[in-house]
């Protein structure tokens, strides 16, 4: 039996095999349990910062980073207990076969750190949000998604430079120097996305605009979906999607209409040149009662101009910064009684009666 155990394949006894093999299949079964217990310790250091953590999102959200990585962690260890067989010691492009082993080993393992890494990222991202939406802070809540995917942006940019130096021993010092020689021509080559990013951090400290609000920029009216760290996108009145660059959200004139005191309503009136200034006088008054009962603020109802024509006549109003639904009803009623009230005085709007003579 110790001859079957001591006999050497690759250069390795098969007890030897019969160990790694066990501490795979032991890894494999066990994963699930030592996930859900490393999951659990990280779940009791987050939730003493805040008690009202939900622990199953938390464990489920971690679960697959950490069970992906344990097993990694497993079958890499292991195999780590044998030697590397001879018939395997060749070079490819002048490095040696083993030497590829390695990298790929520890890039893998380093992949699957960054990927859990992202992930209590995505937790606390979560987390944060649920409290901006407690506390109905929506700016908040649209800054908590720009630094989320900003901080995963650098993580994975941390995690490609651990790779280059950990894994294939690339000194990061030179690799910085040979990014400052590049680095000019790399930024003339992404220059409008470097401004757009810079566009991004200005939006989000000047606070010009929210996700929610209104716009209306470079003739596109619609509400803010989300801001980016390139584009903001916009949904339009018409139900389309645009992604307008952040560079042009801060160079171009924005109009935030959610930001406005009041809507304006305004009807212009080009009545008959052959109305009685008594007549004009009635309509101002019934106009001003009409604009009292639909509880509009600041009404302005006048004899605007006299032309040769036409007498122009101007009403404005206000209401407060109401929904668009509510306020076209507003002016639905009113534009519905200063009709009647037109009709009722028998002033005729210039141009709507037209004879025509045939002359022969």
């Amino acid at each position: 039996m110790n001859e079957f155990w001591n006999q050497l394949v690759f250069d390795n006894p098969v007890r030897s095999y019969f160990f790694v093999a066990l501490a795979i299949v032991v890894g494999i079964v066990f994963k699930r349990v030592l996930s859900r217990f490393i999951a659990g310790q990280l779940f009791r250091v987050a939730s003493s910062m805040d008690s009202r953590l939900d622990k199953t999102s938390f464990v489920k959200l971690l679960l697959a980073p950490v069970e992906t990585f344990l097993i990694s962690f497993i079958i890499i260890a292991a195999f780590e207990k044998l030697k590397f067989p001879k018939y395997w010691e060749f070079e490819i492009y002048e490095v040696s076969f083993k030497n590829i082993i390695h990298s790929v080993a520890k890039t893998i393992l380093i992949a699957m750190f960054i990927w859990l890494l992202l992930r209590i990222i995505d937790f606390i991202a979560l987390l944060l949000k649920r409290r901006a939406h407690l506390a109905g802070g929506q700016k908040d809540h649209q800054m908590l998604v720009f630094f989320r995917d900003f901080l995963k942006v650098i993580l994975v940019i941390i995690g490609m430079l651990m790779i280059l130096s950990i894994a294939f021993g690339f000194e990061v010092s030179k690799i910085w120097a040979g990014l400052g020689i590049a680095g000019v021509a790399l930024a003339l080559a992404t220059k409008e996305s470097i401004e757009n990013l810079i566009a991004s951090f200005i939006i989000f400290f000047d606070k010009p605009f929210q996700t929610g609000d209104v716009l209306i920029v470079n003739n596109i009216t619609g509400t803010v979906e989300k801001i980016g760290l390139r584009s903001t996108r916009i949904r339009t009145n018409q139900k389309t999607y645009v992604t307008v660059p952040n560079k042009q959200m801060v160079d171009s004139i924005v109009d935030n209409q959610t930001l406005r005191t009041q809507r304006k309503g305004e009807i212009r009136l080009q009545l008959d040149s052959s109305t009685s200034p008594d007549a004009i006088l009635q309509l101002v008054e019934g106009c001003k009662k009409i604009l009292s009962k639909a509880h509009v603020e600041s009404p302005a109802v006048f004899l605007n101009d006299i032309s040769g024509t036409a007498f122009q006549f101007t009403i404005d109003y206000f209401t407060p910064p109401i929904e668009a639904a509510e306020f076209n009803e507003i002016k639905q009623k009113v534009n519905l009684e200063i009709l009647k009230l037109l009709e009722n005085l028998k002033i005729a709007i210039s141009g709507t009666s037209v004879s025509v003579k045939l002359m022969r």
